[in-house]
């Protein structure tokens, strides 16, 4: 896949990933709910915040009730059940394999470099990984990295949505055969949200996000759920977090964040996505890059912005004062794909995008 297909697929990942800016899980097991000492709401989300855990490894199971349809360059956002392993060494370095139909992506972090491992095509980037304190990433908890560090970046959800929600902790519940308390975000009534709230069943010991259920206004059962189905704490092998490109790799090094390429910002011709609001009712605005000079469209397809996914395709006109485009609706989501080029996305109703748009 190429540096603009990747970018169109990311921005396709807006309509999914702005729409839970927020989170997802596992639904909890049918174990009997274990008896554990009383905590408050304060005091737990407190922990989680602070929390070490330490070295572990384990498998995130994903089940995606989302409702979107099958996405050219972004098939992974289709309903459906999926498997993931993590590794982290509890300070800063971290793995995750992702399996695909034609092979595997691999994603580590040394804490100084980190690499993203495509064994389709036989293709890595190194870039240089996030910084390891909360001054230099304000968003994040010192030393997390989204990418291979999703418990870690299910903590900084937490941290960021408390503030617009009311807190409660709803019992106990097994996750991963590890006892858990169930923490419980609803959003505030001046939250305009699509979402009813979000469950995570915290780690009694680790204070660890095990697990996070996302539920939709209206809808019985999760829209989206991810969580871990095995876990395991302890020291892991140092091997785990250093990667050497097999032979016959193509490497490129990626610039530094901020700058254009695959994980400092878009490419050219693309602006970086731009956030309006925060809480439950974020949306995140991305503009599609325009096609560059001398590369038209591959044969037989419309000269789109960028040869990004035909996201009107999946939607029904809409208009508004900041254009036309098409509206584009799921379980948890929705989405405006503007004819000018931009996606707003986000866990909200169609007229908090069409505010967004317009700032």
């Amino acid at each position: 896949m190429s540096r603009r297909q990747r970018w169109g697929a990311g921005l396709v990942g807006a309509v999914a990933a702005g729409a839970i800016a927020i989170g997802v899980a596992v639904a909890p097991g049918a174990a009997a709910a274990p008896q554990l000492p009383p905590v408050s709401p304060e005091d737990l989300v407190a922990s989680v915040i602070t929390a070490k855990p330490g070295p572990m490894n384990g498998t995130v199971t994903v089940d995606n009730e989302l409702g979107l349809p099958a996405i050219p360059q972004a098939p992974q956002l289709g309903n459906g059940s999926s498997t993931v392993r993590v590794w982290s060494n509890g300070d800063g370095k971290g793995r995750v394999a992702l399996p695909s139909p034609d092979g595997e992506r691999t994603l580590v972090s040394d804490g100084t470099t980190r690499w993203s491992y495509d064994s389709s095509d036989r293709t890595a980037t190194k870039a240089p990984a996030h910084p390891a304190t909360p001054q230099a990433r304000p968003d994040l908890p010192g030393g997390i990295d989204p990418q291979t560090d999703p418990a870690g970046a299910a903590t900084a959800m937490i941290a960021d949505l408390r503030k617009t929600s009311t807190v409660s902790v709803d019992g106990t519940a097994e996750v991963a055969g590890r006892p858990a308390y169930q923490l419980v975000l609803t959003p505030a009534p001046s939250e305009r949200t699509l979402l009813r709230e979000v469950r995570v069943s915290v780690d009694a010991e680790k204070r660890l996000p095990l697990q996070l259920t996302v539920l939709a206004t209206g809808a019985p059962q999760p829209a989206l759920t991810v969580g871990f189905s095995d876990l395991t704490f302890g020291p892991q092998d140092p091997s785990l977090f250093t990667f050497t490109p097999p032979p016959g790799t193509t490497v490129k090094d990626a610039p530094a964040r901020g700058q254009r390429g695959d994980h400092g910002g878009p490419p050219a011709g693309a602006q970086a996505p731009r956030t309006v609001g925060d809480g439950w009712d974020r949306v995140v605005i991305a503009q599609r890059p325009a096609t560059p000079p001398n590369q038209p469209g591959q044969p037989g397809q419309p000269d789109r912005p960028g040869n990004a996914p035909d996201l009107s395709a999946l939607g029904s006109p809409v208009s508004g004062p900041w254009g036309q485009g098409h509206l584009i609706t799921t379980a948890v989501a929705t989405a405006i794909v503007t004819d000018d080029g931009r996606i707003a996305a986000g866990a909200v109703p169609e007229q908090v995008l069409s505010e967004a748009l317009g700032r």
